[in-house]
């Protein structure tokens, strides 16, 4: 399989690798990139459902490159499909590397979300 070369999606979420963000290695949290992938699926969730959304779960998200501090975190969605209550949106995080602007591919998943409405019940999502 080759590597991908280019973010799938559009840039939802971008924000730099703090030293308070990593762990005993100085390498930052995987938790804390999975937050901002959260995050983002949150963001296009809602612009999707317009409305609110909540995660329901995370499929296979594997890590394959480190984050460090001074990297700055970018991540990409794709509305993959459409229930009626809920939706797959596939996000990727890209590390733009500090000094070098490299960018490499850190990790993906597809997280699935559900459409609620303000008593927190599954509501429809809008056809579009």
């Amino acid at each position: 399989m080759s590597e991908q070369s280019t973010p799938r999606g559009a840039l939802t979420v971008r924000v730099i690798a703090m030293p308070a963000d990593t762990n005993a290695n100085g390498d930052i949290f995987g938790g804390w990139v999975m937050s901002r992938m959260d995050q983002a699926g949150g963001i296009a969730g809602v612009e999707r459902a317009r409305g609110r959304v909540v995660t329901v779960s995370v499929d296979a998200m594997t890590f394959l490159k480190p984050m460090r501090v001074g990297d700055v975190l970018e991540v990409f969605t794709d509305v993959e499909s459409v229930g009626r209550t809920s939706m797959k949106i596939h996000i990727e995080s890209w590390a733009m590397r500090f000094r070098t602007h490299h960018r490499d591919k850190v990790t993906d998943a597809t997280f699935t979300f559900v459409a609620i409405d303000d008593d927190g019940k599954p509501r429809p999502i809008p056809k579009d």
